[in-house]
């Protein structure tokens, strides 16, 4: 019999988090910025998500946007974050580090995941930057992470597919591989189907406008554009259509 497909959602809202929820994924992925790649939720949001969801919320503990080179001092940030994000109820944490050659750093990345037990681990895509992806691969494995999120190196995960079925068939049993970029309703059966994974990672943001948008001036201020600054929002319906889609193929290979 197939193994469900456990969903992980990336919010950076609650109400995101709660349309997720609603709609039936598994775990949540918490960030903040999603425009620059997400970095590490504030405090208060993580506070707030997690009183208000009873599925597992994993933040991302990424200290700043860009490369995933870091400082010392940013490291010891990230380990702070890991102690607040533990103190306060996370399920899990999303993380990884890269040396600037394009390696994983095995050694700094292991401390974290060890700072960060009994929580689960994933390490994210910084994975999909890394100079070779199948040595990367192992030094992954070794940093003792559970879960190792990619999409085979390739902006869209569908374009990563045989890569991504390499690294399951790679991990037997080590780690589990979770496949994300670009995950939609019309490529996640297929996707799932062809690499074999039973974890997903999705977005699945939909812009909305501000109920308040008449009311603004036209102003640009930064990356806000104009009157309503669009923002987007994980909506439940997107989130049990997924659900729905890749299901019903699951379902169908069973029969």
């Amino acid at each position: 019999m197939a193994e469900p497909i456990t969903v992980e959602v990336c919010v950076d809202s609650v109400a995101s988090a709660l349309s997720a929820q609603r709609g039936g994924a598994q775990r949540i992925e918490l960030c903040s910025d999603l425009l620059e790649g997400g970095v590490t939720p504030s405090l208060g949001l993580l506070c707030v998500v997690r009183s208000r969801v009873s599925i597992p919320v994993h933040p991302i503990i990424r200290p700043r946007p860009g490369d995933f080179c870091y400082s010392d001092a940013e490291l010891e940030i990230m380990r702070r974050d890991i102690e607040l994000a533990r103190r306060e109820g996370a399920y899990g944490v999303a993380l990884g580090i890269l040396r600037c050659n394009g390696t994983v750093d095995v050694e700094r990345t292991r401390e974290l995941v060890e700072a960060a037990r009994p929580l689960s681990v994933t390490f994210h895509r910084a994975f999909d930057v890394s100079a070779n992806l199948l040595e990367a691969f192992e030094d992954v494995c070794a940093t003792g992470a559970d879960r190792l999120l990619t999409s085979g190196g390739e902006q869209q995960c569908w374009q990563g597919v045989d890569i991504i079925a390499q690294l399951v068939r790679a991990a037997r049993g080590r780690i589990t591989v979770m496949a994300g970029g670009r995950i939609g309703i019309n490529n996640v059966a297929t996707i799932v189907e062809q690499t074999g994974v039973n974890e997903i990672h999705v977005g699945l943001a939909t812009p909305v406008n501000s109920d308040a948008h008449d009311n603004f001036r036209s102003l640009s201020l930064g990356k806000a554009q104009g009157p309503g600054f669009q923002r987007t929002e994980v909506l439940e319906k997107s989130v049990r259509d997924l659900i729905r889609a890749v299901s019903s193929k699951s379902k169908a290979k069973m029969d």
